[in-house]
């Protein structure tokens, strides 16, 4: 879990706070004490405002999280919409946009933990549909991806199976390494790549069946 000090207070009446200060605050208490134990007193100390300051952005906690939640899965639904637009060969394609999940988890590791690790049930009520509904469409990008493996006759198992095995894989190589920094990994790098190669050898042909 990255880290930061606490903000200091800010000077009433200089400038006006964004909204995206209080988002990578609040990723951080969420992490620190769960959704539960977080409350808008926290993120507003982590940030450096008063409690009223933080309620003239975000009317509760839940819309924190929501909106964490939207940013985090709408960077992912422009990686792969870029990702399968390209005109590549169809496992190539599979193979950027995994290596292009696991980069956006290390790039956004707050965030990623609060969305993708997170377990508290109440969690997936306060989410809410806006959410899921990107959720769907990121899947349903890469899960088009791995159709095309299939269509070009190189997929061994079915398409759902493969998509969620090669996703989940992936899910928990990034997870271990956000979660255990201080386990003596070897390179970053290295992981990756030997992922992608076990998991696309095992899941594809060379050459149409």
């Amino acid at each position: 879990m990255t880290t930061k000090s606490r903000s200091a207070r800010k000077a009433k009446g200089l400038g006006h706070l964004r909204r995206a200060e209080i988002l990578e605050a609040a990723e951080r208490v969420f992490l620190s004490y769960g959704f539960e134990g977080a409350t808008i007193r926290r993120i507003a100390e982590e940030v450096g405002v008063s409690s009223t300051a933080l309620y003239m952005h975000f009317r509760d906690k839940g819309e924190i999280l929501v909106e964490i939640c939207e940013g985090a899965f709408a960077k992912l639904m422009a990686q792969n919409s870029a990702l399968s637009a390209l005109d590549a060969d169809p496992v190539l394609r599979v193979r950027r946009m995994l290596d292009a999940y696991m980069r956006f988890a290390f790039d956004n590791p707050n965030a990623y933990q609060v969305v993708y690790c997170s377990t508290h049930p109440t969690l997936a009520d306060v989410q809410g549909e806006s959410v899921k509904a990107l959720s769907d469409r990121c899947y349903a990008l890469f899960l088009e991806a791995v159709q095309a493996i299939a269509d070009a006759g190189r997929l061994r198992g079915r398409v759902e199976d493969s998509a969620q095995v090669s996703w989940a894989a992936c899910h928990g190589l990034v997870a271990l390494l956000i979660v255990r920094p201080n386990f003596a990994w070897a390179e970053r790098e290295d992981l990756m790549r030997l992922m992608l190669d076990g998991v696309l050898d095992g899941l594809v042909t060379a050459c149409a069946k």
